[in-house]
């Protein structure tokens, strides 16, 4: 009669574990990790906004400020304009707004100088507004086509280039004057509406050389 041998059955079992735990190692580390899904790819109607902007003195405001009007827009000149027309007309209305406010909070001041300067700064933004007003009524009204197209298009340049003069002018007045909350806040706001003021007119003009250009 033979006899058993333990060891043996011992030594089978724990190569078997030993092989077994090795395979499923391979294989765990033969499986490339999960690589997250790319995001949204650029598409070319917000390429198109980008270079468009490039041509502005303000483009990563022209952008961040346009890029979400991508499917409205869709690559054309003319509504980019317009769009960033309307944009420069909400911010200016809102400074009109502010500018009057304040105005009326200033007619019992002390200082008549800070009071004359806030006048004239609500004066010449309703100027603006309504010369952006204006140049956006013509850029939705386009039609025609040779020199009556030209001339709509130059109407709309000068408005929006008297516009952004206008709201210059309003900070313009406060130059003289010693700093102050209000200096400080009027000017402050005045630099983001002109920077979008401009951007408009960059891309009107934009508008404007390619059509001249047929």
């Amino acid at each position: 009669m033979k006899t058993k041998h333990p060891s043996f059955s011992l030594l089978s079992f724990l190569s078997t574990i030993f092989l077994f735990h090795h395979h499923h190692s391979i294989s765990a580390t033969a499986i490339p990790a999960p690589v997250p899904a790319p995001g949204p790819a650029v598409t070319n109607d917000t390429e198109f906004i980008r270079t468009s902007c490039s041509t502005t003195l303000y483009p990563d405001l022209c952008y961040n400020s346009l890029s979400g009007y991508a499917s409205t827009i869709q690559q054309d000149p003319a509504r980019l304009a317009s769009l960033a027309i309307d944009l420069s007309l909400t911010k200016a209305k809102r400074m009109a707004s502010y500018v009057s406010n304040l105005c009326r909070q200033s007619d019992y001041g002390r200082d008549r100088r800070v009071a004359a300067a806030l006048h004239d700064c609500f004066t010449v933004f309703g100027d603006a507004v309504d010369q952006i007003c204006r140049s956006l009524k013509q850029m939705r009204h386009l039609g025609g086509s040779g020199e009556s197209l030209r001339f709509q298009l130059s109407n709309v340049q000068t408005y929006m280039s008297a516009a952004l003069t206008n709201e210059d002018t309003c900070a313009d007045g406060f130059e003289d004057l010693a700093s102050g909350v209000v200096k400080t806040e009027v000017c402050g706001r005045v630099v983001p509406v002109r920077q979008l003021t401009s951007n408009a007119l960059a891309l009107v003009n934009n508008f404007v050389a390619k059509i001249t250009a047929h």
